[in-house]
């Protein structure tokens, strides 16, 4: 990848700065779809299935992710987030924030950055220690409870009242 400058803004931009980079690696982290057809039917925000092939593939060239077969079905490619992916709760986390101060958000969809926001770096580093379990494979500390159904039962929760 030709870089345009060696500033740390600028190349992040250069890998998650379009459209939907940072969408699909939203899905994957908080929805944990982890196949193609999956992240194309579920996307709230309608992502064409070209978009998606494209972004997968740069987010797998990038290192932000990793594709590989799935050992359940023979003829689907799993992806996991890659540890760069799995770092990027806290900048979600500040961005979610960010968004529902400023834009006028659904109840329903902002549900799980108001918990990030609210849990700050001691439950972001608990949601990552999750992600690296189901990404990869990295056994989370016992006892710990789970960041990722904390965040699911919220939305679950204001999806019922809509």
């Amino acid at each position: 990848m030709e870089q345009r400058s060696g500033c740390p803004i600028n190349l992040s931009l250069e890998v998650v700065g379009d459209k939907w980079s940072l969408i699909v690696i939203r899905d994957m982290m908080f929805g944990n779809r982890r196949h193609f057809n999956v992240l194309l039917a579920n996307s709230d925000e309608g992502i064409a299935s070209n978009v998606l092939a494209d972004r997968l593939q740069r987010l797998v060239e990038a290192g932000l992710i990793t594709r590989a077969p799935d050992p359940s079905h023979k003829q689907k490619v799993l992806y996991s987030l890659a540890e760069p992916a799995i770092q990027l709760v806290p900048v979600l986390a500040h961005l979610g924030a960010w968004g529902r101060r400023h834009f006028p958000v659904s109840r329903e969809l902002s549900v799980r950055a108001e918990l990030l926001e609210r849990g700050g770096p001691d439950f972001w580093d608990r949601f990552m220690d999750e992600l690296r379990e189901q990404h990869l494979g990295i056994p989370r500390p016992e006892g710990t409870p789970s960041a990722f159904d904390e965040l699911r039962e919220a939305y679950e929760a204001e999806r019922a009242q809509t």
